[in-house]
């Protein structure tokens, strides 16, 4: 096998493995377990502890790829939950993320069209079902949240969060 294919072969085995480590713990009828020990900070906030939660947000996803509401606003430090109700016929998901975030993830959704989430900003949705996030918004500023699904990104299925 020349090099150039034996690195081929690596990227992809890690970018599947990656795509598998996925597991559904996180998704819609089984929700995770917040622990603190495994909080990590990202560009646009935390994993929350539900205990902590101020207020829930419902956000409707349907299959004319839209939110509702597509537009946010939540207070620095502001610990809510996302509840995230899938009206539609097909899968959606919530993700939360910077644009350059979902824009890349979006990308890796497209190889791997399959991949489940196991992320706490992610919420992974079946028809008919709900999902729910519970997020620390710890930075203000412009961040988004996007359906990842191949081709439901493209069609426009993005909203906003602004933290102040």
């Amino acid at each position: 096998m020349s090099m150039k294919s034996a690195a081929l072969a690596t990227a992809a085995f890690v970018l599947a493995s990656g795509a598998l480590a996925h597991g559904n713990e996180g998704h819609a009828g089984n929700p995770r377990k917040f622990d603190a020990s495994r909080v990590e900070d990202t560009a646009f906030g935390r994993e929350g502890d539900p205990a902590r939660a101020t207020r829930t947000i419902r956000v409707d996803m349907s299959d004319a790829m839209r939110f509702t509401p597509a537009e946010l606003t939540v207070k620095r430090g502001e610990t809510v939950k996302l509840v995230a109700t899938n009206k539609g016929q097909v899968l959606h998901e919530m993700v939360l993320g910077t644009s350059v975030e979902l824009q890349k993830h979006a990308e890796l959704m497209k190889k791997f069209p399959g991949m489940e989430h196991d992320e706490p900003h992610m919420a992974h949705v079946k028809p008919g079902t709900s999902g729910e996030i519970v997020w620390q918004f710890t930075k203000a500023g412009e961040f988004q949240f996007a359906c990842l699904i191949p081709g439901h990104f493209e069609a426009g299925m993005v909203g906003k969060v602004t933290v102040k």
